[in-house]
């Protein structure tokens, strides 16, 4: 097919940029394909409008010859409705297609660097390169496997409304990564390769005129099935191969063959339980995604079980059955009829039988899950657990071992299925339950005016919270009378917790942990406890806990990570709190907020305190000898604790934090990239468990680096810094005139209305909500699609300079960034956001309120700038990211056409508020969102 369009502008810019030919020649390929199917739709005009507007914004940039924004910005102007809306499908198509071609570039050079690995020089950051450097580093066989016995991994999905696209959109661009992917593959006849690209063309022109935004608002139950098709599909198919690269490793350097390797990766969900902020999360909702988890999960294990039983065709005519699986073929018998025609023809292939009768089993509980009645649940169905389930599979494996096919019981589908249900069981992924702290002390305020224990709960101090909450719970009757009425909310709240305890009495594992929000003290958690009593979930008797119940503490705000040990000290103080620990495996979870601490404190003062939160809490943990597991709540973007590397985010961390025990939030467009592709999910789960294992033995900063977490003048300085830092945050969105603002050169408004999330946006309407009820993610978000990017490092330039005022400190702060991952990898977050913004562009969306605020957040860019680059001994930005800096410079152009299309559609919505303009900025919101890659 012939270039329409000069997307090919792309690969001439790229090269001698360090962005790969192959990449380079498979984005003009995607945008010749694109260009061909606009002009067959659109014509030729319109691809020309595209390419010149294209050239004007890169020109701008190029020459520093800002005038030629207002010369794209009339261009656009005099454009007609439909023209914009043509123009926003083709850029933010475009944006897709590159992304796409990003991904297979990262599956490409992946599998490039395997096929060059050895054992002396394993793939970079994949399992064998972390048993190898154990190896290196002097470790034996036995406290390897120590090590991995200590692995406890635990990414955790949620629907926080940070993906814009649509599943039919994203089912596509799969599509058309896994067809580059082929192309890639070589030695294609040439009919392949035409029927390859015709494929690409189709795609191409079906996402063309695919709705990019929903018609619709998204509802839970479409949440958790998004969620479900991940877990069930490249996570479910994944997992088994890391195990296998654990042995592969273990094979290689320590000549050992794991007979059965610990299961260290479980998932865990929020979609359908995360309840904080969320009314449409309900005690039934909870109920009923946990019935999808175990029928979505069930079914897949009968689609291996299917496989299974086809390879499995060993007949005992010609080589002997072991006694116990016919024994147990005969006790099914009993209890299952298979009702099967065929069951004469294959009366001697017992590994067929048994398959047979644990896939009659699963099928039962099928029909009772979709019944829901006892009738449906006979006995063969009520007590077969995940348990049961995987004791029938370790027979199959053994009996298979004993018959003389160890290799076919270490290699065959048996051996995934096994894993399988060893991580996902029945449940397929733990559910945790979350709610605001004020939510559990209204309900407690209210049982105890009921119950006449006291009249106001909440107007105490905290001293007599505590007082009469431990008080309470040491007494073993009920508090509430029979049949007692409450309000709304009280009798939703304790549905919850009778929810909780009715779906652990059958399937333990089910529910994870109960998450917290906003623990600011110690009643916080008691409260939860109290209500757990009242339901049954949790009792004292003499000096003993008997809990069903796992209860993380979130502490979100600077302040409260602050002082997250002191709670968690006074708590651990609790003799009560003791036996409930010893009734958990003496294990406490606690949740760091990345997301709400960079919103009320700034980029730097969130690290910093989130850095020492983790070195406190660990020293208080060790103190009274309790696990510690930390859950990280990042975001997708750096201004919400994500948008780096996780292998280096997880290296960073302090030596305190490093305990083997990990959890972190998936979110949003984060899944999406993470988990739509296998190779990519394969890739970033070997990079945590090669992070998490290197960093338990202190490796984590290599040779040459320290950790300066306690280094007196390193300290010292990050104080220095963080409250300079946020000081200069607080002194902007504090300003009387900041929010009306913000809210007025900032599509918040469109946000708020884009139908991303069952969740709402904010507590209130855009126009009314004030900067304490907005939530985080639109707050990022909005700030994304003005090119400011504030929440990824506003404040670094006055917190650098407070410090740089003092001449010798730059040679230390270099030594720093060199030696100290925690600073390295925020400084880099940092200094890639900056060079991500655009305030050139940002300065069009400030016109919408002229006010002082553009300039005052120019003068801290600047001063950012040039103390960033003095530190890390860079000419510009990014100078050591080479190929990332050019990559932004490259794609710049194409996204400030998307942002001036914006622009031009806010200035007309202003004049005449039409609801074609309206759906038109959704789209604009949606295309800079896939320019720039994040959106919260």
């Amino acid at each position: 097919m012939e270039t329409i369009l000069n997307w090919q502008g792309f690969q001439a810019e790229a090269k001698g940029t360090g962005i790969s030919k192959p990449l380079s020649e498979n984005v003009s390929l995607l945008g010749s394909l694109l260009g061909h199917a606009v002009k067959e739709k659109a014509g030729t005009e319109l691809l020309d409008d595209a390419e010149k507007l294209r050239l004007l914004c890169r020109d701008a940039e190029k020459n520093t010859d800002f005038n030629q924004y207002k010369t794209a910005i009339e261009k656009i102007q005099r454009l007609s409705t439909d023209e914009h809306k043509w123009l926003l499908k083709v850029y933010t198509l475009f944006f897709h297609l590159v992304n796409e071609a990003e991904k297979q570039e990262i599956i490409r050079v992946n599998h490039e660097r395997a096929i060059n690995a050895t054992a002396e020089t394993p793939r970079v950051e994949s399992i064998a390169d972390a048993i190898y450097q154990l190896k290196e580093k002097g470790h034996s066989l036995d406290e390897v496997l120590s090590l991995l016995g200590q692995l406890d991994i635990q990414p955790t999905l949620t629907a926080h409304p940070t993906e814009a696209r649509r599943q039919a959109v994203l089912k596509k661009q799969a599509i058309i990564t896994n067809l580059l992917g082929s192309l890639q593959k070589g030695q294609l006849t040439p009919e392949e390769h035409d029927h390859i690209i015709h494929q690409l063309y189709e795609n191409i022109n079906l996402l063309l005129f695919t709705d990019n935004v929903r018609s619709e608002k998204i509802t839970v139950p479409d949440e958790v099935q998004n969620g479900l098709y991940f877990l069930t599909t490249s996570i479910w198919d994944t997992l088994p191969k890391l195990y296998h690269d654990v042995s592969y490793a273990l094979r290689t350097y320590y000549q050992y063959q794991p007979k059965t390797l610990p299961s260290f990766i479980r998932y865990r969900s929020w979609i359908g339980g995360d309840q904080d902020g969320n009314p449409f999360v309900t005690p039934n909702v909870i109920q009923e995604t946990l019935k999808k988890h175990t029928t979505n999960a069930i079914q897949r294990y009968l689609t291996t079980l299917k496989s299974l039983w086809h390879q499995l065709s060993i007949s005992s005519r010609q080589i002997a059955t072991p006694q116990k699986l016919i024994d147990s073929i005969d006790k099914d018998a009993k209890v299952i009829d298979l009702a099967d025609d065929r069951l004469p023809s294959f009366k001697y292939e017992h590994y067929r039988l048994k398959i047979s009768y644990v896939m009659a089993r699963l099928k039962a509980k099928l029909r009772c899950l979709k019944e829901g009645t006892n009738e449906a649940c006979d006995l063969s169905t009520m007590g077969y657990t995940t348990h049961f389930f995987l004791q029938d599979l370790y027979l199959l494996r053994d009996c298979l071992k004993e018959s003389g096919f160890s290799t076919l019981a270490q290699n065959s589908p048996l051996a995934d299925v096994i894993t399988q249900a060893e991580t996902f069981g029945f449940h397929l992924a733990s559910l945790d339950v979350r709610q605001h702290s004020q939510v559990h002390e209204v309900t407690v305020s209210e049982i105890f005016a009921k119950a006449n224990i006291c009249e106001d709960y909440s107007a105490l101090e905290e001293k007599e919270k505590v007082k009469y909450i431990l008080k309470e719970l040491e007494n073993p009757r009920p508090l509430l009378p029979h049949n007692v009425e409450l309000s709304d909310k009280a009798t939703s709240t304790l549905a919850t917790f009778n929810a909780i305890a009715e779906i652990t009495h059958h399937e333990p594992e089910a529910i994870g942990n109960y998450v917290i929000s906003m623990t600011h003290q110690l009643s916080d958690v008691l409260e939860v406890l109290l209500l757990a009593k009242e339901t049954g979930l949790w009792c004292y008797q003499e000096g003993k806990v008997e809990s069903n119940l796992d209860i993380s503490p979130l502490f979100e705000t600077v302040e409260d990570l602050g002082h997250a040990d002191h709670v968690m000290e006074s708590l651990f103080s609790a003799p009560l709190y003791q036996a409930h620990l010893a009734a958990r495996n003496n294990l406490q979870e606690v949740m760091l907020g990345y997301s709400d601490s960079n919103k009320d404190g700034g980029y730097w003062m969130a690290n910093w305190s989130l850095h020492k939160a983790q070195i406190n809490l660990g020293q208080i943990f060790k103190k009274y000898n309790v696990q510690l597991r930390f859950f990280h709540g990042r975001g997708g973007s750096v201004g919400r604790g994500g948008g780096g590397q996780v292998h280096k985010a997880i290296l960073s961390q302090p030596k305190e934090a490093h305990s083997g025990k990990i959890r972190f939030t998936e979110q949003g467009e984060v899944i999406s990239f993470r988990y739509g592709i296998k190779a990519l999910t394969h890739r970033h789960l070997e990079q945590v468990v090669h992070a998490t294992l290197l960093g338990m033995t202190g490796y984590q900063c290599g040779d040459s680096c320290l950790d300066y977490s306690h280094d007196e003048k390193g300290f010292k300085l990050m104080e220095q810094m963080s409250t300079t830092s946020m000081q200069t945050y607080r002194d902007l969105i504090d300003h009387n005139e900041f929010w009306d603002w913000f809210i007025n050169i900032t599509p918040i408004e469109h946000i708020s209305r884009l139908p991303i999330a069952s969740r709402p946006v904010s507590r209130k309407s855009a126009t009314e909500v004030d900067f304490d009820g907005l939530r985080a993610i639109p707050w990022v978000f909005s700030w994304t699609q003005t090119r400011y990017n504030i929440p990824g490092w506003y404040g670094l330039g006055k917190g650098l300079q407070a410090i740089l005022k003092n001449n010798d400190n730059l040679a230390y702060l270099q030594e720093l960034y060199r030696c100290w991952p925690f600073f390295q990898s925020a400084l880099d977050n940092a200094q890639r956001e900056m060079a991500r913004a655009h305030l050139e562009i940002a300065a069009y969306y400030a016109e919408f309120q002229p006010s002082k605020f553009h300039d005052q957040i120019k003068r801290d860019y600047q001063e950012a700038d040039e103390a960033v680059k003095l530190i890390t001994e860079q000419a510009e930005l990014l100078d050591n990211q080479n190929v990332l800096q050019k990559s932004i410079q490259l794609r710049n152009p194409y996204t400030d056409v998307l942002s001036l299309l914006q622009l031009s559609l806010l200035q007309q919505l202003e004049k005449e508020p039409t609801e074609e303009l309206k759906e038109l900025i959704l789209i604009s919101i949606n295309g800079v969102a896939a320019a720039m890659q994040n959106t919260g």
